[in-house]
């Protein structure tokens, strides 16, 4: 039997009662703070948007600040006082909540809520991350665009309660395995980083040439360099996927996912030079520019005008010669070099087309394909491979979080 088990049967043999959070507490808005009332130095704040990027759970410190003058007239929360968002564009962000740990007074937005009780804060702050109280929270939330939930609604929302000891061993348990899973998750993606710095290492190698190997323009190896149609196009519920820059993933691929789609008749429409082929290579060339893409199917779609198609002559070049370069950081310099412009930089046709890549022999060619191709693969399965090993190191986590909570919670005096 384990230390938590004894401790139910010792100190809860017949159930733990649960309790609404107005019970146990209150539950008011934070305040209402404009941009303007943040200052370099003074009080330490939690303005809005930090709850959902910055902060984990628990929190020690902040990194704004308001008036001291305008601090005296808001409501502070203190050391132990847990923080709740309750405005947000997805539900899943909504009560995102924060136990406040640190020793100095702050004061948070009106986009949150101050949850202050007498309880352990780490005990509540771990339950309100639980699937059984996320349940609850959905059934109050309201908005379309915007999703709300009220904070004194927030009151009337229940959570177990067992005695603070237990709940101080049901933390115990929690903060070791959160210890755990963050050393992980650090290990798993600093394993990442360095696969991928030394799949780019390799690569810039092959690609050094000695000077007998002729360098030429884009134009010079390509039957046509173009980009997306410049007209908007008419929008469908369904017909032919139509790609935009967000649909360019870092990792090189087109994310299908989440397109809008364009009507058959307009993609018929299409210069030949603009329907991507197989072999062909996308090439991102406004804002976030300089992504290729090798396409290795022929599954239809459309794409606007930010991202340039390039078919490689295979009398001069091979495709997949062709898409390693183009990742290469000789010519992601002369990306930099070729954009203009500074709200949206942009590679235009013309400077694409000057841009130059060297070309040794088909031969050549082929080798470092095989090559480059091997160490890909490799390199994409792990870093495939390691994030789905981050995922479900964070459902591990959940589960054993949400198991310690329900061992005080599935007794006979709870179903009520």
């Amino acid at each position: 039997m384990s230390k938590l088990d004894r401790l139910i049967a010792e100190l809860c043999p017949e159930g733990v009662e649960y309790k609404t959070l107005g019970e146990i507490g209150t539950v008011t808005r934070g305040n209402g703070l404009s941009k303007s009332d943040f200052t370099e130095r003074g009080f330490p704040c939690i303005h809005y948007g930090q709850i959902y990027t910055y902060y984990g759970l628990f929190a020690m410190e902040t990194k704004s600040f308001v008036s001291s003058e305008l601090a005296i007239k808001l409501k502070k929360v203190s050391k132990g006082d847990i923080i709740i968002a309750v405005t947000s564009e997805n539900i899943e962000d909504v009560c995102k909540c924060v136990a406040w740990l640190g020793d100095e007074n702050i004061v948070t937005g009106g986009h949150t809520a101050i949850f202050k009780h007498n309880q352990n804060s780490k005990y509540i702050t771990y339950y309100l991350q639980t699937s059984e109280f996320f349940e609850q929270k959905r059934k109050i939330a309201h908005g379309t665009k915007v999703i709300e939930v009220t904070p004194s609604k927030l009151e009337h929302l229940r959570i177990p309660l067992p005695p603070l000891p237990i709940q101080q061993e049901i933390v115990r348990i929690l903060d070791k395995y959160t210890e755990l899973t963050t050393k992980i998750t650090a290990e798993i993606t600093a394993e990442i980083t360095a696969r991928k710095k030394q799949y780019e290492y390799y690569r810039n190698e092959l690609m050094t040439f000695d000077d007998d190997v002729p360098v030429v323009t884009l134009s010079h190896c390509c039957a046509s360099i173009a980009d997306g149609d410049h007209q908007a196009p008419q929008k469908a519920d369904s017909g032919i996927p139509f790609i935009t820059i967000s649909n360019i993933s870092n990792s090189n691929q087109i994310d299908f996912s989440n397109t809008k789609y364009v009507p058959e008749t307009y993609y018929n429409r299409l210069d030949h030079k603009r329907k991507a082929q197989i072999n062909d290579i996308l090439y991102t060339v406004v804002g976030s520019f300089g992504i290729p893409v090798f396409i290795d199917s022929d599954k239809k779609f459309a794409f606007q005008r930010h991202i340039a198609i390039l078919r490689p002559d295979c009398r001069n070049v091979l495709s997949k010669y062709l898409y390693h370069v183009l990742q290469g950081s000789d010519f992601l310099s002369q990306a930099h070099a070729a954009a203009v412009g500074a709200a949206q930089r942009t590679i235009t046709l013309t400077a694409l087309n000057r841009m130059k890549i060297p070309l040794p022999s088909l031969e050549e060619q082929a080798r470092i394909i095989s090559i480059l191709d091997r160490f890909d693969t490799m390199t994409t399965d792990i870093t495939s491979g390691l994030p789905a090993e981050i995922e479900a190191r964070r459902k591990q986590y959940e589960y054993y979080r949400d198991k310690a909570i329900s061992k005080v919670l599935f007794t006979p005096s709870n179903q009520c």
